[in-house]
């Protein structure tokens, strides 16, 4: 009786999570985020996966890649944030830094950082400020996460590419190109 109980407990919670995926995936497709391509970057200060306060205003100079996820340690999220890890340099190339953003706690963050070995900061927006002001914050049974999306801000600090839903595959190398096509017609010259 106790394995029949515990069977039943596990396709409920396996379908519960794949519900939930499922729906974070249909809102990322329907909405809109409340930044816009053109406008400045709402700027924020948060811990990344070891507590150090990461304030995007200080990343003038460079562009930076704001990847929003909704969980660590998650098959899509893995993927996408292994996906970044294995294509930093080409990314770094290109005066980019990457910054993965999750309503994930720093130890959270921490733990899934150290796993799979990721070379670039995640920051923990815990208190699901960031999220909601770039309007990314999504919950489905209560449960809060952000929706996968991304920004790309150039050294100005300004919003030039928004990628409202990704595919977390290949989500790095679709943004190596995007930096190239941008950083090409703002300065006119080739860039690789």
């Amino acid at each position: 009786m106790k394995l029949i109980l515990m069977a039943v407990f596990v396709v409920f919670a396996v379908t519960g999570v794949l519900v939930w995926l499922g729906a974070l995936r249909a809102h990322a497709d329907a909405s809109k985020l409340a930044v816009e391509e053109g406008q400045p970057a709402p700027d924020f200060t948060l811990p990344d996966q070891n507590g150090k306060p990461v304030t995007l205003s200080e990343q003038r100079g460079n562009w930076v890649i704001l990847y929003f996820y909704p969980k660590d340690d998650t098959p899509g999220c893995t993927k996408e944030a292994c996906s970044f890890r294995d294509n930093i340099l080409a990314i770094q190339r290109l005066d980019a830094r990457v910054f993965g953003v999750s309503v994930d706690t720093v130890s959270s963050h921490k733990k899934f950082s150290e796993k799979y070995n990721l070379n670039f900061p995640i920051l923990a927006d815990d208190r699901q400020v960031v999220t909601a002001r770039y309007g990314v914050l999504t919950s489905y049974l209560g449960i809060k996460a952000a929706r996968r999306s991304t920004v790309i801000i150039d050294p100005q600090g300004v919003i030039r590419k928004i990628f409202p839903s990704v595919k977390p595959e290949d989500h790095a190398v679709e943004i190596h190109r995007a930096l190239v096509e941008l950083q090409n017609s703002a300065s006119g010259a080739p860039k690789s």
